[in-house]
């Protein structure tokens, strides 16, 4: 499967929200055997996310457009993924009713809060997903998700989105392989291993320079398991390597 990644944000653009989204989903993705081919950033401009849903969604087998859902004016994501689908866009009932739940608890348990700041929920507004769209409904987060045709449409809140990507991320199970093997060796005395693996072994092999506080990493792709395992065996015969770091 060929993805495309769209993270959606004015903040992100403007270097005041650090992306983590498109890296993690790069990553969730990829370890499924899946192959992420674009990663965009783009602004909070309806036309814009339309255009790119329009011609990445015959463009990709699949596209995750994470960011600016949720019901408030700045939050055009939805309706632009409609627009991008030639779809209307309509209020989901069973959503309705479980936001109006949400609500009323929330309220009930900050009462000082909801005084304070007059909270004025849009219920419909995030209740509202493309006509014939699934929705992607978790705890983690107020509006839901949803996919429609080959558009997955995520939270841009990092936990939000993580919790929801959980709901499909069976869907991204392909037919590659991928593994990583970690090296303290500078990039620049790796050039005759990673010559010779792909020339032994029918992968793909990159691989990324060593820095002050981590490794160097050596990731062999495939779509044969047996052969990106003797790659692996075949490099660590022929590179130094070193433990995982705590963070990956």
């Amino acid at each position: 499967m060929n993805v495309a990644i769209v993270t959606v944000g004015d903040e992100l653009l403007a270097g005041t929200t650090t992306n983590t989204n498109a890296a993690w989903l790069s990553s969730q993705i990829t370890e499924r055997g899946s192959t992420v081919e674009r990663i965009l950033t783009i602004p909070d401009d309806r036309a814009l996310i339309a255009d790119y849903v329009a011609r990445w969604a015959d463009a990709f087998d699949a596209v995750v457009v994470t960011g600016g859902i949720g019901g408030t004016p700045d939050d055009v994501t939805v309706e632009a993924v409609a627009d991008g689908l030639d779809r209307n866009l309509v209020v989901h009932e069973r959503i309705r009713d479980r936001l109006l739940e949400k609500a009323a608890a929330f309220r009930e348990e900050n009462p000082d809060l909801v005084e304070e700041y007059d909270l004025d929920l849009d219920l419909d507004a995030a209740a509202s997903i493309p006509e014939g769209a699934t929705p992607l409904v978790t705890d983690a987060g107020w509006a839901p998700g949803c996919v429609v045709e080959n558009i997955y449409v995520l939270a841009g809140i990092p936990d939000e989105m993580k919790a929801t990507f959980a709901e499909v991320a069976d869907e991204f199970r392909g037919g590659g392989v991928a593994r990583t093997i970690y090296t303290p060796a500078p990039e620049g005395s790796l050039h005759d291993a990673l010559e010779g693996v792909t020339d032994q072994f029918d992968v793909a092999v990159g691989s990324y320079p060593r820095s002050e506080d981590r490794p160097g990493r050596i990731r062999v792709r495939g779509t044969d398991e047996n052969a990106v395992e003797g790659a692996i065996a075949w490099l660590r015969e022929r590179v130094e390597t070193t433990e995982s770091p705590a963070c990956e």
